[in-house]
């Protein structure tokens, strides 16, 4: 019988009823896939571009006023993963490269998210934003005096991009959720970080310390996330190291080393692709990761193979002139580069902080910049002045270099926790959060006889070694990191501010108040006394989320009692596999917190510690609240929240007036190009700078400033933006207020950049004295690279 007689008799003799009660089961099937699937899991990441302001506007963290925005080195992300259980909870964690989370920003995000697609699904109890702390990010996002005062007060560009960003990353997460499972793993990387309060740290006491072999966290964790149908599609580690590579003087945006991880393990996983099975990259694809010189790099897929240089090659490029600025249609400058494979969805990898508060990624030590000595040890001093001493990253002199190395070592420690990853993480999707007044928390805590006594915490208020800084970025003037004491005229400076009263001074004691930032209203609130403490859970994997940055031996006193709560209070749901890992600067920002040891002693971290000598054992005695509220299934109340003060900011940043350009120039002219029939070597640096405007008009959020094309056949195509490692955007004004302005693009071209045609593009937007806002764009003269 012929196939098509069989078949139609096969379908006269099956009946019409029952090809459709077939039809409706694959249907059901197909959508019931989510509940059918053996994973217990639902996973999704999302990532969205928060690059704020690179112009104009003072970087955070550092809190030097003259450290401005000037361009860009990479670009800054949002990065989120959403994990949703079978007992129908979800979290959501947010990654920012940013220098913390805002509580201002969670505000505004959470009702966003509430107000326009998702209800009560998402809020404050199952959603955690963290920052990696990088210092070279823009500031003016948070709503507490003390932080935005050398960003002129509140940015609204800067507030505005990361709201957006991360909602649009969690959105993206959202839209992305799929059947999926997550793995866990751990390991220790020794060369990332140091203790760069020693001396703080060994106040501590000797047993306690003798349990440690190091004096830092070394440990990162890394969860795996793997979707069912399309395979690895993201990892997320903790790891404790600070966001100061970059130094105090850098003006380009930066997401330091923890940013820099991130874009090379993205950049990995998307040139690796990595299997759909098993998410792990064969041993060829690898062998690149133990040549530390070498970074991956997003390139176009579409380019042809490397060509040799040869006289045609370089006539071709000299045929190419520098092509004059034109008008451009704000839409046709917007997309960055994007890998070929749009139906797979992109990998989402997120380095993010831990108990980094006394951890410096300057591995090499510190010294006086004048006489090349070591700085003293308990002081961070040289003849007794703080200003000359500074740590010394693994790149020194070059601050490029040792952020490009410690993020490739922890990138390097990442991708060998992944691929070995195997423990599986099962069990229920949990959390607990509230608020908490820390200006006024009794705290049981044990005194020197054993006996219990009950303290309270303090208003905050920062000592006078917070204004001698770090060796990562010392401070001015005479103050001095170790200073128990104060200074008589520092004390007159003071009180022309605010004088602390008596209780303010014995309960903040020894610290000597520099600045009673607690009890200081005006024009609105100069520090959060409401903070929020939050623990999630996925399976045996718990994430303490903490609004400030703890020392190594504060974060280990409060993991360790945390998991005994959990392991003591579970009937053995928890056991001793449990992951506990903190994520500081999450939700809200409070800045540090020592032991009550190290505070005595009073260096940096500890005069920055707010809330007084108590602070650690506040947080200890509430986050054990939290876990046994967790292990006995109980809900958290809480009768307060954080103010929203928005409406009450004050911001001093001018705006950009107009620019211009001399006459006959257009915007996205050459001003100086790359000089003709020029041919260059891989690793060698080309460079061309631009007529332009004011990047503050637009921030091309997803979008790129700089651009390095490459001819292929007749057309030019896109292969590194201004989120590649290699191609910097450098930004400058001839004078302060002059409407001038200029854009420099200096593109170091990679070792495995393919040899051909190339030349640079630079976008922009320009703002005239009357009308609306115009896109441009040009190019330089093209050139060979060989």
């Amino acid at each position: 019988m012929e196939a098509s007689s069989f078949l139609r008799y096969q379908v006269r003799g099956f009946g019409s009823f029952r090809i459709w009660q077939c039809l409706l089961l694959l249907l059901v099937l197909q959508n019931c896939s989510l509940v059918l699937s053996d994973s217990p899991y639902l996973v999704g990441m999302g990532s969205y571009d928060i690059t704020g302001p690179a112009a104009d506007v003072n970087m955070m963290g550092y809190a030097n006023t003259e450290q401005v925005a000037s361009g860009i080195h990479f670009r800054l992300k949002s990065r989120a993963f959403i994990v949703a259980g079978p007992n129908g909870r979800r979290v959501v964690f947010v990654n920012l490269d940013a220098c913390m989370a805002s509580q201002l920003v969670n505000i505004k995000v959470l009702e966003r998210l509430k107000a326009s697609r998702y209800g009560d699904l998402y809020n404050e109890n199952n959603v955690a934003i963290s920052g990696i702390h990088t210092h070279a990010g823009p500031g003016g996002y948070l709503q507490y005096v003390v932080y935005i005062v050398t960003s002129l007060g509140f940015v609204r560009q800067s507030f505005d991009v990361i709201v957006d960003g991360i909602e649009k990353s969690i959105v993206e997460a959202h839209n992305n959720l799929h059947p999926g499972k997550i793995y866990v793993n751990k390991g220790d990387l020794l060369d990332a970080g140091v203790n760069r309060s020693p001396s703080a740290y060994l106040n501590n006491p000797a047993e306690e310390r003798s349990k440690y072999k190091y004096n830092v966290d070394k440990e990162m964790t890394l969860v795996k996330f793997v979707d069912d149908e399309s395979g690895p599609v993201g990892s997320f580690n903790w790891f404790a190291t600070h966001g100061t590579s970059m130094s105090r003087t850098n003006s380009l945006i930066s997401g330091d080393n923890k940013g820099a991880a991130a874009r090379f393990m993205e950049d990995w996983a998307e040139k690796n692709g990595l299997p759909k099975q098993t998410g792990v990259a064969s041993s060829d694809d690898l062998g690149f990761l133990h040549m530390t010189s070498v970074l991956p790099r997003r390139v176009s897929t579409i380019i042809p193979e490397p060509d040799e240089i040869t006289d045609d090659l370089m006539q071709l490029a000299s045929s190419y002139e520098a092509s004059g600025g034109r008008r451009l249609a704000g839409s046709n400058i917007t997309r960055r580069i994007r890998s070929s494979q749009e139906n797979n969805p992109k990998f989402v990898s997120a380095f993010c902080q831990s108990n980094c508060g006394d951890v410096s990624p300057n591995v090499l030590g510190t010294f006086c910049i004048d006489t090349h000595l070591p700085c003293d040890f308990n002081h961070s001093t040289c003849n007794g002045k703080n200003e000359l001493c500074y740590g010394r990253g693994p790149g020194y002199p070059n601050e490029f270099e040792s952020t490009r190395i410690i993020g490739n070592r922890q990138f390097l420690k990442a991708v060998d926790l992944f691929n070995s990853a195997s423990e599986e993480i099962q069990g229920k999707i949990d959390y607990r959060h509230t608020y908490l007044d820390f200006s006024q928390l009794k705290v049981s805590v044990s005194t020197s006889t054993g006996g219990p006594q009950v303290v309270k915490t303090c208003p905050a208020a920062m000592g006078f070694a917070f204004a001698a800084g770090t060796t990562d970025g010392p401070g001015a003037f005479d103050f001095k990191q170790g200073d128990d004491k104060g200074n008589p005229f520092w004390r007159l400076v003071r009180n022309l501010l605010k004088t602390p009263g008596k209780e303010q001074v014995e309960c903040q004691a020894p610290k000597p108040i520099l600045l009673d930032t607690g009890e200081m209203k005006e024009p609105y609130d100069w520090a959060p006394a409401i903070l929020p403490i939050q623990i999630i859970r996925i399976g045996q994997l718990v994430i303490l989320c903490v609004p400030g940055e703890f020392t190594t031996m504060a974060g280990r006193r409060l993991r360790d009692a945390v998991k005994n709560v959990l392991i003591s209070g579970s009937n053995g749901e928890f056991g001793t596999n449990i992951h506990v890992v903190l994520a500081g600067l999450t939700n809200t920002y409070s800045q540090y917190v020592t032991t009550f040891e190290e505070y005595q002693i009073q260096r940096y971290e500890g005069a920055s510690t707010l809330y007084g000598p108590h602070t650690l054992s506040a947080y200890i005695q509430e986050f054990q609240k939290l876990a046994t509220a967790m292990v006995e299934n109980k809900e958290v109340p809480t009768n307060i929240q954080p103010p929203d003060m928005l409406e009450k900011q004050i911001g001093l940043l001018p705006g950009v007036m107009y620019d211009s350009t001399p006459p006959g120039v257009h915007f996205g002219d050459v001003s100086s190009d790359v000089a003709a029939n020029s041919n260059f070597r891989k690793g060698t640096t080309v460079n061309a700078t631009f007529y332009s405007a004011c990047p503050r008009n637009d921030l091309l959020t997803e979008g790129t400033f700089a651009l390095v094309e490459k001819l292929n056949g007749n057309d030019w195509i896109p292969v590194y933006d201004d989120d590649d490692w290699s191609l910097q955007f450098k930004w400058s004004r001839p004078s302060k207020f002059s409407p001038r302005s200029f854009a420099t693009l200096e593109w170091t071209i990679p070792e495995d950049a393919a040899s051909g045609v190339y030349r640079l593009r630079h976008s922009g937007a320009s703002k005239p004295l009357i009308g609306s806002i115009k896109h441009f764009t040009g190019t330089s003269r093209a050139f060979a690279v060989r």
